[in-house]
């Protein structure tokens, strides 16, 4: 056990929290807005869209990203981490505008 072993945990938790609130909050979403006979088929397009073609293509992209950010052996870690930020704050900007969600009002289920 080194000195940097609380990044390994702290990895691990903020991997825990993603993984709750991007998947099983999109599963609950899907869930929500589809009606009974399309359920199946949108959560199977959820899962088909996240694990499937979006762990490709970031497989894909996270490859070109750290062969540009390296010399030789050497890999410019803050250079990659800043790329999947931009990532982030740009699908966060996004979601911020364009994401509209109707509100029912005066609704008790």
């Amino acid at each position: 056990m080194g000195p940097g072993i609380w990044m390994l945990y702290t990895g691990i938790i903020l991997h825990g929290v993603c993984y709750d609130f991007f998947f099983v909050t999109g599963y609950m979403y899907t869930e929500k807005k589809s009606n009974e006979r399309i359920k199946s088929a949108a959560q199977g397009l959820f899962t088909f869209v996240t694990y499937g073609l979006g762990m490709f293509i970031g497989t894909w992209f996270s490859g070109f990203v750290t062969t540009y950010y390296s010399t030789g052996q050497e890999y410019q870690w803050k250079n990659i981490w800043f790329v999947t930020a931009y990532i982030a704050v740009a699908v966060l900007i996004m979601f911020i505008f364009f994401f509209k969600e109707k509100k029912e009002i005066g609704v008790v289920k």
